[in-house]
């Protein structure tokens, strides 16, 4: 088969979407004799009958609508192109591309990459949100430069990594200012059939919460699970349950969502991850994000002595538990 024509294919792309040659022809400046022998030299290229003939227009067939669907991609990414060589700004930006685990709280994910637009060279940020796996799974052919996440690169996964801890804070129970007013007694026994909203299968405190109501032998109402943190807190604002957010955002929740912080659980901790492919960390972005970790998210996170009943975090043998610490900037160096 002789090599494609892409003035031919721009011809018949022009009289697909007008619908006839003559009019076509206006807008291409050209006779409808010169663009009806274009579109036979394409037919016989391509070995396909394009059009039929319905009255006195045409029609496409359904292998003309099959390249009508290639030419609009064709042209679309030319259009792109020709944007993209035209705009200095973003052939200038360096892109950095992040995935985020749904699990994370969008307002933590928020307040750690954020900083990365504000850097002296111009950064075009590419956020990808999912499960952890398919973030991993990106990451290792290097369509992600990082991935935040609620817990470290999984042993069980053949994927070289590197898990940096960018910091840990305990738990706060937040919950509607209507729905508080409905509990009695004091906290944490107030929790004792209240409606509450649990973390999904996917958040990594999901178990060691269920673990803390049996240690106290409390048993909430669970009238909701949800993987996204999001999704959670919206229906904590409208009542629907009590909810757990980091103590370390507690001050934004309390505003962003208009409720109240119920009580403290001071023997849980969630901690957060950035993982790389890469154990020294050379991209600006993320040495960026690292920072704000440090100084910012989490430098006021303080963690309590395990009152409340304080269960032992369960750890796998691969995995190594991070110190606990004010200011997390050291990596925990896990390579999978």
């Amino acid at each position: 088969m002789a090599a494609l024509n892409y003035k031919h294919l721009r011809y018949f792309w022009m009289v697909a979407k007008s619908g006839a040659i003559a009019r076509a022809g206006e807008q291409l400046h050209l006779t409808p004799q010169a663009i009806s022998g274009q579109l036979r030299e394409l037919e016989e290229a391509l070995g396909i009958e394009l059009f039929r003939r319905v009255g006195r227009g045409l029609e496409l067939t359904d292998a003309g609508r099959r390249i009508l669907s290639y030419a609009e991609e064709i042209f679309a990414l030319g259009d792109e192109l020709l944007e993209v060589a035209r705009d200095q700004t973003t052939r200038k930006s360096l892109p950095f591309t992040v995935g985020i685990a749904d699990s994370v709280p969008k307002s933590v994910a928020h307040r750690l990459v954020e900083p990365a637009l504000r850097l002296p060279e111009a950064v075009r940020l590419i956020c990808r949100e999912g499960r952890l796996t398919a973030l991993l799974a990106d990451l290792a052919v290097h369509r992600l430069d990082m991935v935040i996440a609620d817990r470290p690169m999984p042993p069980n996964l053949n994927v070289r990594g590197y898990s940096h801890l960018l910091g840990e804070s305990d738990l706060t129970v937040f919950g509607a200012p209507a729905l508080v007013q409905t509990l009695n007694g004091a906290f944490p026994a107030l929790l004792q059939g209240a409606p509450f909203l649990m973390p999904g299968d996917d958040v990594a405190i999901r178990s060691r919460l269920q673990q803390w109501f049996e240690v106290l032998r409390l048993h909430p109402r669970i009238v909701g699970e949800f993987d996204d943190s999001a999704l959670l807190k919206s229906f904590g604002q409208a009542g629907a349950g009590l909810f757990v957010a980091p103590t370390a955002i507690a001050a934004y929740v309390t505003d962003q969502y208009r409720v109240s912080a119920v009580g403290r659980i001071d023997s849980i901790s969630e901690q957060l991850y950035a993982i790389t492919t890469e154990r020294r960390l050379s991209h600006p972005a993320i040495v960026a994000i690292i920072q704000v970790a440090r100084d910012e998210v989490f430098a006021d996170a303080t963690f309590g002595a395990g009152v409340n009943g304080a269960i032992p975090d369960q750890q796998t043998p691969t995995q190594t538990r991070p110190a606990r610490s004010r200011r997390p900037s050291r990596s925990t160096g896990m390579t999978r």
